[in-house]
């Protein structure tokens, strides 16, 4: 299986401009003929940092119907592979129930079918200035993570197989109030029996624009450590067959915030975690990983 992870620096509110940036992208990049999997970041057009729901209102698309799932399908139909990307989701009001704002992704086969919309569960703070949670109360997310109704999407996705999609924030302890152990979303994925694993991000870093610009093309180094610690419960579970982790980010910075871009592959195979190539933190590129090939180094043993 061939994915492929389409980083670049979206600005706020810019939504034209950031779909010819992406679509530059793509076609310096040539992807192969036959990629499966075409992974964009969180709010992939639209940008991310938001302080209202009347900042972002003017963006808001419908569920399933907007610019980021036009896109979506066209690109899918055009590269043939499958294509998950984030947009900010409304969805209809009816007679009985108002309009919500969710934190979505939208996945779309290569024929340009739409296999899943996934709303965002576990928000984070800017998140929460606009934006509804996904499906559940926190209270069964945190007690009941591998039930029917898991917080998180898992199940069949189109010949992908069978997938755990999460945003961003989903990886992290809920409302970082949980306990650190608790690996929400590693657990539902293990539970579930997935063994690859997508998430759209939006992901900050620490570092300040200046270090964020110096050795650019490297990725975060602690943003990756941080990431691979969430899926802790994979590693120890020590299965079988191998367990992939995709991370779509987005890189750039938007009113002062910076983004660690380093979008990568992650390999976890009987305790032994290892990655594929990996982006720099401020890299504008697409990333394209073959799930076949041998990974590019080792970052942990469980053994």
């Amino acid at each position: 299986m061939k994915v492929a992870c389409l980083q670049f620096a979206p600005e706020v509110g810019k939504v034209q401009e950031n779909i010819a940036r992406a679509d530059r992208i793509l076609l310096e990049t040539r992807l192969p003929f036959d990629i499966d999997w075409l992974v964009l970041p969180e709010l992939a057009f639209t940008g991310y940092n938001f302080f209202s729901l009347e900042e972002i209102k003017p963006f808001l698309e419908h569920t399933t119907a907007g610019i980021s799932t036009q896109w979506a399908i066209q690109a899918a139909r055009h590269y043939n592979c499958h294509v998950t990307i984030g947009y900010p989701e409304i969805t209809t009001a009816t007679s009985t129930q108002p309009s919500t704002q969710y934190n979505s992704t939208v996945t779309i086969s290569p024929s340009g079918a739409i296999l899943a919309n996934y709303r965002k569960s576990f928000l984070y703070y800017t998140d929460e200035t606009w934006a509804t949670e996904g499906p559940g109360s926190h209270e069964h997310k945190l007690s009941n993570p591998a039930s029917p109704d898991a917080p998180f999407f898992c199940g069949p996705l189109g010949d992908l197989g069978n997938v755990t999609l999460g945003i961003c924030m989903d990886i992290n302890p809920y409302k970082f109030t949980a306990a650190w152990d608790a690996y929400e979303f590693a657990s539902t994925a293990l539970s579930n029996r997935s063994h690859l694993l997508c998430v759209s991000m939006a992901w900050l870093c620490h570092l300040t624009p200046e270090e964020l610009m110096r050795d650019s093309s490297q990725p975060d180094v602690a943003t990756i450590a941080y990431w691979v610690e969430r899926f802790q419960p994979i590693v120890e579970a020590r299965l079988d067959e191998p367990v992939f982790v995709v991370l779509a980010n987005r890189s750039g910075m938007e009113k002062g915030v910076c983004y660690a871009g380093s979008s990568t592959v992650i390999k976890i195979d009987k305790g032994v975690v290892s990655l594929f190539e990996t982006a720099g933190k401020s890299d504008e590129r697409c990333l394209v990983v073959d799930l076949s090939d041998q990974p590019k180094f080792q970052v942990r043993s469980g053994k």
